[in-house]
């Protein structure tokens, strides 16, 4: 999985300078977001986005469609994803508000956002390192490039606190983020140049003790689905 991004076709390059353009400008204009000082990601984060009873009432709508977690086919082993996950009802108001806030942040079209998928890991459970951008030789870029192309920004919220392990780890670029309930963090899935970041490759590390709860939502270059 070395430097994919310059190996492939990049049909959505123009739109990912114009998103990143668009929401690198928005984060910098807000006083809540710090942004992590690394050279190689654009890699944000806001304190307490998500306020305690929101988290409790989204852990409980994980619970209620958790199953075990999937990848895209892309050369990932037996064992590199061994979460639970689910997407949450986004009609339901409750799901719409927390994801016009993200909105809001970032300056997205709603549109263009995937619905939010709630992640649950337990002691033992992790997600290898892995991109969330779209690898465009792959036979799933087909279906993705008619839903909406490729993933432009990443949004990340924790919803527990965990006694042990369940770092976010961006292994490139040697970040190491702990889960803290409420907190979010973003990053663009691009270079400044349009050309997906292979280094913004991260990894969800092991639970130790305890059990952490997030969920993520994916923005696309256009309306998606």
């Amino acid at each position: 999985m070395t430097e994919l991004a310059a190996t492939a076709p990049n049909p959505d390059k123009a739109a990912l300078i114009r998103v990143g353009k668009m929401v690198r400008a928005r984060l910098a204009a807000d006083p809540s977001v710090h942004k992590v000082p690394v050279k190689r990601a654009e890699l944000f984060a806001v304190s307490d986005f998500i306020t305690p009873a929101e988290c409790a009432q989204l852990i409980e709508m994980i619970d209620r469609v958790a199953q075990p977690s999937r990848t895209f086919d892309h050369g990932y082993g037996v064992g590199h994803r061994t979460s639970y996950s689910g997407d949450v009802d986004r009609s339901a108001p409750f799901v719409r508000m927390i994801e016009r806030r993200i909105d809001d942040l970032l300056g997205i079209p709603h549109a263009y956002g995937e619905t939010i998928q709630g992640q649950r890991y337990l002691p033992g459970q992790e997600f290898g390192p892995h991109s969330d951008w779209f690898y465009t030789r792959a036979a799933y870029w087909r279906e993705e490039k008619r839903r909406g192309g490729q993933r432009s920004w990443t949004a990340m919220a924790y919803l527990s606190e965990v006694e042990e392990g369940g770092t976010t780890d961006f292994t490139r670029i040697g970040v190491s983020i702990p889960p803290q309930a409420g907190a979010l963090i973003v990053w663009n899935n691009a270079r400044a140049d349009g050309m997906p970041n292979d280094d913004t490759m991260h990894a969800g590390t092991p639970v130790v003790r305890g059990a952490k709860y997030v969920i993520t939502k994916w923005y696309r270059t256009r309306e998606w689905g």
